[in-house]
Order: structure tokens, then sequence, then C-alpha cells
């Protein structure tokens, strides 16, 4: 599973900390920690982002984004804006199987997700724990096309512990 994870609100780094806490043993893989102007055209402050590859195979698609939602109430997080400033925000990117990408399309979840392709700050920590990643076509080619997004994700010194 292809997780991405930001917060814009209190102690960002620790907000990201809880979500890699919060899957444990679960994480095989963690991005580098990047600040990001907010999406959406909600005014906010900045948010830090990372990605994480995680597996279990005793948890289904909606099993995660079940943990993910979990996850985000434990951080304190409250929806009230789309797309406004959160603690903690998990988002459920793309889920892997034995035969490849596995697709959702119901009410409560799709998959991929169906925005990722045209959020850099989802792409740019994708390709650091996974420089090969695919999408729709390769994430690499997805990130070229969006060269003006990319220069808004910026690197940071902070890291998260696995």
């Amino acid at each position: 599973m292809v997780l991405s994870i930001g917060s814009n609100l209190g102690d960002r780094l620790a907000n990201l900390q809880s979500a890699v806490d919060g899957l444990g043993a679960a994480v095989r893989a963690v991005s580098s920690v990047y600040e990001t102007d907010p999406w959406g055209g909600v005014e906010q402050e900045p948010f830090l982002n990372a990605v994480l590859i995680a597996e279990d195979p005793d948890r289904d698609a909606h099993a995660w984004l079940r943990r993910a939602h979990e996850i985000e109430q434990a951080a304190g997080r409250v929806r009230e804006l789309r797309w406004g400033p959160r603690t903690l925000d998990v988002d459920l990117v793309a889920c892997y199987g034995t035969r490849g990408q596995i697709t959702v399309d119901d009410p409560e979840l799709t998959l991929p997700h169906p925005r990722a392709h045209v959020r850099a700050f989802v792409l740019v920590p994708w390709l650091d724990v996974e420089p090969t990643a695919e999408l729709s076509r390769p994430v690499r080619e997805l990130l070229a096309d969006l060269a003006d997004d990319a220069a808004g994700v910026r690197p940071t010194s902070l890291a998260l512990e696995t």
C-alpha cells in the first residue's frame, strides 16, 4: 500500500510520526519529509508531507482505509472543510497485490487515488521510496507534467522514524 500523509496544524512532524507509529510493523519504507504549499484553494498554512510504503497481507483496501481513519481520528482530525487545514491526513494512494495494481471503485473508496496523478506533494516523496513507481504511467513522467507544482514541494531536514 502506498499512503500519503500530511499535516499543517499543531506539531506537524509529530502528527506525521503518529501515522508511522500507528501503522507499526507494516511500514516498509518512509520518504523524506517535504514542506508543501496547500492544495485545493483554501487559505491555510503550509503542510509537511511524506509517503509511506506499507504491507500487511491480512489487510484489504477497505481495512487500510479504516486504519487510516483511525489514525487520523487519534491525531484529532476534524472533517469540516474539504481540502482545509488538518492535524493529519492519511490518504490511500495505490494498492498492489501479487497480480499488480488493485483497483477499487465504490462509494467508500477509489483506488488508485483519483487525484494522486496531479499532486506533486504525493509524487515527489513517492519517488523517494520507489524510484520506479507507476500509477497510470511512470510516476516520474506524471511529475514531469507538474513541473510548476513540483517546485512548491520543498525538501526539509526533518525525518520520520520507523
